[in-house]
C-alpha cells in the first residue's frame, strides 16, 4: 500500500525530473488552442513512462496574482501527461468562472500543476471529530452533501489558513449551507505535490 509519504517523496522526484516538460505541455496545450482553436494532441511515445502512467493532477491559472482559472481531475483515470495537456485547455477556456482566455492575456499568466494523491475517505462521527482529524496545511479536501460536492486543494490553507474558514467556503463552493453541520456530510482527502511558472519563463514542447 503506497502512504501519503511514499506518494510525496515519489511526486517530487518524478516533477525534479520532468515538472518542466510538464509545465511545457501545458504552456504548449494553452498555446495551440489559441492559434488553432482547437485542443492539442499528446503523443505518448515520445515520453517518459512515468508520464504516461495514469495520474490526476489540476491546472491553475493566475494573472496578477489572481486566479485566472483552475481545473483538475480528482482521481486519476488517464496518463499523467493526457491530464495536464487536457486541464490545462480546460482551464484557460473552459472554466465556468472566467471568459475564455485571450491572446493578450497570456504573457502574464502565472502557471501551475499540481499532481494529487489517490483520495482517501475521510471518516469522522461527528462535527467535532472532524475538525480534530483535519490537518490544516496539509490535507486536500473533497466533500459532498445530498448531491453538491466541491474540492479544495492543500494549497488553499496558503488563502485560507484556519479549518472553519477553509471548510466553510468549501461548503460555499459546494453550493451548501456554510453555517449548517449535515449528518450526511461525506468527505475524502488527499495530498498533492506541484510546480508552477511564469508564463514566460516555461519552453514551448519541442
Amino acid at each position: 500500500m503506497t502512504t501519503n509519504s511514499d506518494f510525496a517523496e515519489a511526486t517530487r522526484a518524478l516533477l525534479k525530473t520532468h515538472g518542466a516538460l510538464l509545465l511545457s505541455l501545458a504552456k504548449g496545450s494553452i498555446d495551440f488552442t489559441l492559434k488553432e482553436n482547437a485542443p492539442a494532441e499528446v503523443h505518448l511515445e515520445h515520453l517518459a513512462p512515468q508520464l504516461a502512467e495514469n495520474g490526476a493532477c489540476f491546472v491553475t491559472l493566475r494573472k496578477d496574482n489572481l486566479l485566472r482559472g483552475c481545473i483538475g481531475s480528482p482521481e486519476a483515470w488517464r496518463p499523467l501527461a493526457s491530464d495536464v495537456v487536457a486541464n490545462a485547455n480546460r482551464a484557460a477556456f473552459h472554466d465556468p468562472r472566467f471568459a475564455s482566455l485571450q491572446q493578450n492575456e497570456a504573457k502574464g499568466l502565472d502557471l501551475h500543476i499540481s499532481v494529487l494523491s489517490p483520495p482517501e475517505p475521510f471518516e469522522f462521527n461527528d462535527e467535532a471529530e472532524f475538525y480534530a482529524k483535519l490537518q490544516a496545511g496539509v490535507d486536500g479536501l473533497s466533500i459532498e452533501d445530498s448531491g453538491q460536492k466541491a474540492l479544495f486543494l492543500p494549497s488553499v490553507w496558503e488563502q485560507l489558513p484556519e479549518p472553519k474558514d477553509f471548510i466553510r467556503h468549501l461548503k460555499i463552493k459546494a453550493g451548501l449551507n456554510p453555517e449548517n453541520w449535515s449528518e450526511t456530510l461525506t468527505a475524502k482527502r488527499f495530498i498533492a505535490a506541484g510546480t508552477g511558472a511564469d508564463w514566460a519563463d516555461i519552453s514551448l514542447p519541442d
